[in-house]
């Protein structure tokens, strides 16, 4: 056998188990360029006969492969790849007011599953993995946030890292993990990868220029250059590749910082056929090689061996744990997290007490007699359904500041869509707003002596409620829709401007032309105005000098419909319209783009 044949072999004798085997070949992948105005652009080939790490690990977009195909055992790579195997991303993504122990923890009960593994078993392993990172002095300190100071970047790196090795998954992608580490911290990790891999796991990561402690623990190298591969075998034979090809390291010179010198063109080569001005030589001459050619030709003996073992062995991947117990982990977190950054829940019960308040004192105590009755009563009402629709545009933040982790989360497998959209609504709207609304319908229907009835007020907070949900469930949708609050805010204001209009206290719904008068059947102000007339007017007795004047004959001259289901029919629509909102935030969420 000769020297390069056996570079393709050389990686088996480090293994004591065999990992998953991923193999790939002739990856051709372009991506759509984007233009102003959403316009799209030329493809970009970023990608020639190569392997890059999110195609490999099943993160980029499928619709961009043009060429080739990748396989782990035999099996074409999937979205499925997510729930069986691990992936450290380069930017550090986790819940900033957790702890590195709870962001551990949670990445543990989620994705080992409670059938096999119990609450102690759990928490050993979490113990043992902060051991084994070097996390033992910051494993009860808080990751940090913009506005809470935390642990190092170092620090985070590793607690990356740890939440991906939790599961001790048996295929592990890296994106750069010795990004923001100090040199000695690198070697350590790179150095649990590399006892990882003699324990039967395969590990695949990019890095760039590593000192030599690291890069001589590598099995398998691959270089690449503008998108194409320069170099694929053994780590320990690109030394004699490149010697081969007339480029002589100098002493001392780290191996890795001589590659990078090839690759870029500053290395000069003593062959006429190779010149520094042209790199892209490199990548023929490998193609070229005898080296390829035996590499290839290993591919398809390990792609033929494991497709005759695997028969009738698929199974379909699955997550480790069930809706409900996931259910249960993500709440109790956004719960933490809530608890530990309050500031948003403080604010809102701060401004619905401020606003009950001041709108009981402006109101107070209203007089059964005409006219101010109805004048008072008519702008109460708007004033408070315009508290109730605008003083939520905050639930436009709910998805955009955890975007990034939910799109990190989930597409690693650790919950479903469904479980991180619920857990957020619970999350948000029983804090910020069912109980700041019922504070605020309790100190403002009494400051302003409205219908004494017990009844009355219940329907009053309930409705209050109702017109609140549903501007928290528009606004939850933009959430869901955009990325940047600019966005967010500007789409927002819009409808509820137009609600506002078409909401029949600014305009005359009946005089208006027929090809607009379609829009009040989607205002919040107009079912939350009449829920409110009704409940107010209906029974209620008003005196103009020494005539008696029922409320239901304002209600009719408005054309408002005071019957029992006239009432309801108002809130039945308040709900639908959140309803439908709520539904099509979860239709947004699903839609967000998770391809890297």
């Amino acid at each position: 056998m000769s020297k390069q044949e056996k570079t393709v072999h050389d990686v088996e004798e480090y293994f004591q188990e065999r990992g998953p085997t991923v193999t790939f070949s002739n990856l051709h992948y372009c991506v759509q360029e984007k233009r102003f105005c959403c316009k799209r652009g030329p493809e970009k080939c970023i990608l020639k006969d190569v392997r890059l790490l999110d195609v490999i690990a099943g993160r980029k977009d499928p619709a961009g492969l043009r060429q080739g195909k990748v396989l782990v055992d035999g099996k074409v790579v999937t979205s499925d790849l997510r729930l069986s195997s691990a992936y450290v991303v380069q930017d550090d993504i986790l819940m900033g007011t957790l702890s590195v122990r709870e962001n551990l923890l949670f990445s543990a009960n989620l994705r080992l599953s409670p059938k096999h593994h119990s609450s102690a078993d759990k928490k050993s392993r979490v113990d043992a993995i902060i051991q084994d990172l070097g996390l033992t002095d910051c494993a009860d300190t808080k990751i940090g946030t913009e506005f809470l100071r935390g642990v190092s970047g170092g620090e985070r790196k590793r607690c990356s890292i740890g939440m991906e090795l939790i599961t001790s998954p048996s295929l592990l992608f890296l994106d750069e993990p010795t990004t923001g580490l100090d040199s000695n911290t690198a070697n350590c990790i790179i150095s649990l990868l590399h006892n990882l891999t003699r324990r039967g796991k395969t590990v695949i990561f990019s890095i760039h220029q590593p000192r030599y402690s690291i890069f001589r623990q590598f099995d398998h190298l691959t270089l690449m250059h503008k998108g194409e591969v320069v170099y694929a075998g053994a780590a320990d034979h690109a030394l004699e590749y490149f010697t081969n090809l007339g480029y002589h390291i100098e002493p001392f010179n780290n191996p890795a910082d001589f590659f990078m010198d090839i690759t870029n063109g500053e290395a000069k080569s003593t062959l006429k056929t190779l010149t520094a001005e042209s790199t892209n030589s490199l990548a023929t001459k490998y193609r070229e090689s005898q080296l390829c050619q035996s590499v290839l030709e290993e591919l398809d003996h390990v792609n033929q061996s494991i497709a005759d073992g695997a028969k009738g062995q698929n199974k379909a991947a699955d997550y480790a744990t069930s809706f409900l117990y996931q259910i249960r982990v993500v709440c109790g977190r956004t719960v933490l997290n809530t608890l530990r950054n309050p500031q948003t829940s403080y604010g809102q019960l701060a401004l619905n007490i401020f606003f009950a308040v001041l709108v009981g004192l402006i109101y107070f105590q209203m007089p059964l007699t005409l006219p101010e009755a109805l004048q008072n009563r008519s702008g109460a009402f708007f004033f408070l359904i315009i508290n109730m629709v605008f003083g939520n545009l905050s639930a436009v933040e709910l998805f955009i500041n955890e975007r990034a982790i939910f799109i990190h989360e989930n597409s690693s497998g650790y919950y479903r869509t469904s479980v991180y959209f619920l857990s957020k609504i619970f999350a948000d709207l029983i804090p910020n707003r069912i109980i700041p609304i019922f504070l605020f319908s309790a100190i403002a229907y009494y400051m302003m002596g409205l219908n004494p009835g017990f009844v009355s007020f219940l329907c009053f907070a309930l409705t209050m409620s109702l017109v609140s949900l549903a501007g928290v469930g528009l606004a939850f949708l933009v959430s869901a829709s955009v990325s940047t609050f600019a966005m967010a805010n500007i789409l927002i204001a819009l409808p509820f401007v137009f609600m506002m209009v078409f909401g029949g206290y600014l305009v005359n719904l009946n005089a208006m032309l027929n090809w607009l008068s379609w829009l009040k059947w989607i205002s919040i102000f107009r079912y939350g105005l009449n829920a409110a007339f009704i409940n107010e007017l209906s029974g209620q007795l008003f005196y103009s000098s020494t005539t008696v004047i029922p409320g239901e004959v304002f209600l009719k001259a408005q054309d408002i419909d005071y019957s029992a289901w006239g009432f309801w029919q108002n809130e039945v629509a308040l709900l639908g319209i959140t309803l439908v909102c709520m539904f099509l935030s979860y239709v947004q969420l699903r839609r967000i783009n998770r391809w890297k």
